[in-house]
């Protein structure tokens, strides 16, 4: 396929949209200008176009395998890596002390939503190196940070996050993996991880992998779990890889997608670590590279989602079938109204949760450079409203791509079904979508829904302004808002957290299409009220928003009708 990178979106939302002059407008990313970002993602969009969107197939149609205990990449992967690499692109936000440029987190997300849409399985690596980057920056000891940060930002070395065990899963307390203590500093770690994405490859120096495991004055629990740095090869006293640690692949899964990207199941057997933070406060640590996954995986939603609509919209721009109500009957199938809606979907949608992520990267930015505790309040509210909403967004248009191919859909040559296969797993890793709507209309709750009606004010505070000049849009989104808040006050006032779980799910949607309404408002506001903009505003928030309000009544129907269906009922 011929992959496009969004670069006009995404400098058109900056620009007009989430308020990237705030984040330029600080001391810390004061040299990120509009014309420093323009530059920054046209380059990153051609690389993503003529180097990584090739790759698409051939990570899909020849899978990474594990031969005689070395993983061999898809074709192709090791020089797409070499050009993310060469291009720094791996890590721009990165210290600047370790090689990084210290860019605004909002560009790396455009970034990663680009590399995304061209090529998801390869994403996946440089991605969890930015998470690794992230935990070590701000917990690792400074010989730590000096051996792995230079070779981590440039990419020489990629890392991986080690969580799960077959019977730790969304539970990492049940973890059996263990610490012990050598008598050097280091640990040595033994157990099994499964799930372990980019276990292995074969075209960087080192694999470093971050594990979770206890020690054995751990407590029970995720309290008594400490965090460990695990390299394939021990860096020598220069800090190159020397000798090979006690650590290997034991397969790969079998997966429904994503086969260019090889998922391991990797055992230590006494492999040496080394502590990042403090024992037996590994979860903490795991965190801070866990809630900027989170914001990476909802992205990568929306990369598969740009990538299934431009793949569909090439389809249907080719594709005749039928009589059609234009181009006196002969145009393509794109002039069919259901198929016209689908794709007007897809864009809005795609539209609404790129804004969410960018106002989430955003927020993060802004608490990074000035320390603002409401910035960081607004940056944890909109993480799990970003992972949920961008990953079923992702979904659900690899899902309409298909549906526009029709039967051509469903084969594969057409690889309109592997953006379905490839994004589907996002819902379920960095923590279930499920998980993310707990977290939502629980922690994020917990300050009485402060964060949650400063955000909401603004939402109105807009509306109000733009029922001058776009009172058919204006209306609605002001409406929708109003109940958003009173389902928010009705989740406060829950004490039974299980009332408030019951409707988390259609709560996070209803928030998430309350905010698509307000951020398309605001682009149809910057447009002028009369445009291509206002015009998908307008679809949105006259054919999408109004499923909030379905959203919300379940959203706050408590769980009783749930507990009252018995075992017998669901037919165990």
């Amino acid at each position: 396929m011929t992959y496009r990178a969004p670069v006009e979106d995404y400098l058109f939302l900056l620009t007009h949209v989430v308020g990237l002059d705030q984040v330029t407008a600080t001391d810390k990313f004061a040299e990120a200008t509009p014309d420093m970002a323009s530059a920054i993602l046209t380059e990153a969009g051609r690389m993503c176009e003529d180097v990584l969107a090739p790759l698409q197939r051939a990570g899909d149609t020849h899978p990474a395998v594990l031969e005689n205990g070395v993983v061999r990449t898809s074709p192709g992967f090791a020089e797409g890596y070499q050009a993310i690499a060469d291009g720094g692109w791996v890590a721009i936000s990165a210290d600047p002390a370790y090689g990084g440029m210290g860019l605004p987190l909002c560009l790396t997300t455009a970034v990663n939503e680009m590399m995304s849409g061209a090529c998801l399985s390869l994403q996946l690596n440089p991605l969890m190196t930015q998470g690794q980057i992230e935990a070590l920056e701000n917990h690792a000891s400074d010989e730590i940070r000096q051996t792995y940060l230079p070779k981590l930002v440039s990419g020489e070395w990629c890392g991986t996050m080690n969580l799960t065990e077959a019977q730790a899963g969304s539970d990492v307390g049940a973890l059996r993996s263990k610490a012990e203590r050598n008598d050097d500093g280091s640990y040595s770690i033994t157990g099994q991880k499964i799930f372990i994405s980019w276990g292995d490859n074969d075209f960087t120096g080192n694999v470093c992998h971050l594990v979770l495991a206890r020690l054995p004055d751990g407590g029970p629990g995720t309290k008594g779990i400490s965090l460990f740095i695990v390299p394939k090869f021990i860096p020598d006293a220069e800090g190159n890889p020397g000798e090979r640690n006690s650590l290997s692949v034991v397969s790969l899964e079998h997966k429904m997608g994503l086969h260019g990207s090889p998922t391991a199941v990797m055992q230590y057997d006494g492999a040496k670590g080394w502590l990042i933070g403090e024992e037996h406060d590994g979860i903490r640590c795991m965190f801070t590279m866990m809630n900027n996954a989170r914001l990476g995986v909802g992205v990568q939603g929306i990369g598969a989602a740009e990538g299934a609509y431009q793949h569909a919209l090439a389809y249907a721009l080719e594709r005749k079938q039928g009589r059609t109500p234009l181009h006196d009957g002969a145009g393509t199938i794109l002039d069919h109204a259901n198929v016209r809606r689908m794709m007007a979907t897809m864009k809005a949608d795609a539209f609404a949760a790129r804004a969410i992520a960018l106002a989430n990267a955003v927020a993060i930015d802004m608490a990074h450079a000035t320390g603002s505790s409401d910035w960081q309040a607004r940056a944890a509210f909109l993480t799990p409203i970003t992972k949920g909403f961008g990953t079923e967004i992702g979904i659900n248009l690899a899902n309409l791509g298909m549906q526009v191919h029709g039967g051509m859909g469903y084969i594969e040559e057409t690889g309109a079904a592997q953006f379905l296969r490839d994004v589907r797993v996002t819902a379920i890793y960095e923590g279930t979508n499920g998980i993310q709507s707990m977290d939502l209309v629980g922690r994020k709750l917990a300050d009485g829904g402060e964060a949650a009606a400063v955000l909401l004010d603004e939402i109105e505070e807009q509306a109000e302004a733009a029922r001058q000049s776009l009172p058919d849009l204006a209306e609605p989104v002001w409406q929708a808002t109003e109940s958003l808040r009173e389902a928010t006050e009705w989740m406060v006032a829950q004490d039974n957290m299980n009332d408030r779980f019951a409707g988390s799910v259609p709560f996070l949607r209803a928030f998430a299409r309350v905010l698509g309404g307000h951020y398309h408002l605001a682009a149809a506001l910057a447009e002028g009220g009369d445009g291509s903009r206002t015009r998908l505003a307008r679809f949105y928030i006259r054919a999408l928003l109004p499923q909030y309000a379905a959203y919300l009544a379940h959203a706050t129907l408590g769980a009783t009708d749930l507990y009252a269906l018995t075992e017998e009922d669901l037919g165990a």
